[in-house]
């Protein structure tokens, strides 16, 4: 286990977020029985993206319930990795602010790459305990909540990650926009309704006080294939823009 320094000295990778969405802005059903909906299509691009990370970033919740193992999807994804000079699996980075994540879970099970948890102070000795033992590489960044600034930078300095892909869940991704951290959105619209107050967002959590928090994105590019909408955003270059209240 290792304590993330206060100053890496590097910079935080370039990190873009990819998450399907319903055409209600939900990302799985409020009981979290539904986390995977979008076509063959949207699976296609979620492993054309990852061919081009060298870290995927995911929640704790989000790998325990969609049994999710982080992989490249395959030879073909795993060539083109190679290609662009790439190791053939993405290291696998899992945060988890208390310390809890199951063990059984599946993606534990295949170790074809690297495995790295993030988590805080507040984790019992207990649980980091068990997360040692899990994982390759556990890093404490936070007291009570992840800082994900210094853990990125700690990526970059100590794995080399220049490019990370964060696959949620909606709490995670939330951290991610507050800390200003997220420079292009990967967003697929699908064209289904599921409703529910407390069916998760792509940015869940604690949300923002005003307009003048929010995070500006612009978007790069919109692509219509088989009634999905595969949409692109990037991090907006001029400031938030003022708006006259109607």
């Amino acid at each position: 286990m290792k304590t993330a320094p206060t100053n890496t000295g590097a910079r935080h990778p370039f990190v873009f977020v990819n998450m399907a969405m319903t055409a209600d802005g939900k990302i799985a059903t409020a009981n979290r029985a539904i986390t995977s909906f979008g076509s063959a299509h949207d699976q296609r691009q979620l492993f054309t993206l990852r061919a081009t990370a060298d870290a995927i970033l995911c929640g704790a919740r989000t790998v325990e319930q969609s049994r999710t193992l982080l992989g490249s999807g395959g030879e073909a994804f795993c060539r083109a990795r190679l290609r662009r000079g790439l190791a053939p699996h993405a290291l696998r980075v899992i945060a988890t602010g208390s310390g809890s994540l199951d063990p059984q879970a599946e993606l534990f099970r295949h170790r074809f790459s690297p495995i790295i948890i993030l988590t805080t102070g507040r984790a019992p000795a207990r649980k980091l305990a068990q997360l040692r033992a899990l994982a390759d590489e556990v890093l404490v960044c936070g007291e009570l909540e992840l800082d994900f600034p210094v853990a990125l930078r700690w990526l970059r300095a100590q794995w080399g990650v220049k490019r990370l892909l964060a696959e949620g869940g909606g709490e995670l991704n939330a951290a991610l926009f507050h800390a200003g951290l997220v420079d292009e959105i990967h967003l697929t619209l699908c064209p289904k309704i599921f409703g529910g107050r407390n069916a998760p967002t792509i940015a869940d959590g604690p949300g923002l006080g005003g307009l003048a928090e929010a995070e500006d994105f612009e978007i790069k590019s919109i692509r219509n294939l088989n009634g999905e909408l595969f949409t692109v955003f990037s991090r907006a270059k001029t400031g938030p823009t003022t708006r006259t209240p109607a």
